[in-house]
């Protein structure tokens, strides 16, 4: 038998070391709150995308009373570059999200069903896509693509 281990590398950064290109999208990301339609869970999220020539796209989660009708604030995002910006490679991801106490303390992560689009997204664009994750005591910064959020992806080539 032959056994393997996968390491995933993050750094746990505060909001005065992140870089100013971080520091513009997560507030992108934080500005993004403010357009959610969260009515039900009192949960705004916001996502702020960099594309490969410097555009940012933002998106927000929109719920609906019909739960599964509702959508991420990642998808929002990804969806509307895919739309605004074919054929443009998405290389940064951030995400912010608040309640009704202001922003969460703790970076929240992308749910799986948002991996997935990530996944085929990044492959799609053929670049890896950094994640900034926002929290008030600490932003989360993973690096490797986003197959260091989800190892062992299904996609297209697993249907070949």
């Amino acid at each position: 038998m032959k056994k393997l281990s996968r390491t995933i590398n993050w750094s746990m950064l505060s909001q005065d070391e992140l870089d100013s290109k971080d520091l513009m999208l997560v507030n992108a990301a934080k500005e993004a709150t403010k357009g959610s339609w969260s009515p039900y869970s009192g949960f705004s999220v916001g996502a702020a995308l960099l594309l490969d020539d410097g555009t940012v796209v933002t998106g927000s989660n929109q719920e609906n009373a019909a739960y599964p009708s509702g959508l991420c604030a990642e998808r929002t995002a990804l969806f509307a570059a895919g739309h605004s910006h074919p054929g443009k490679a998405v290389t940064a991801l951030a995400i912010a999200a608040r309640n009704e106490k202001g922003y969460t303390a703790q970076p929240i992560t992308p749910c799986g069903a948002c991996r997935q689009v990530l996944a085929e997204t990044e492959q799609r664009g053929g670049k890896p896509i950094r994640y900034i994750l926002y929290g008030t005591e600490g932003t989360m910064i993973i690096e490797g693509g986003t197959d260091a959020i989800l190892p062992f992806c299904f996609g297209a080539d697993s249907m070949k």
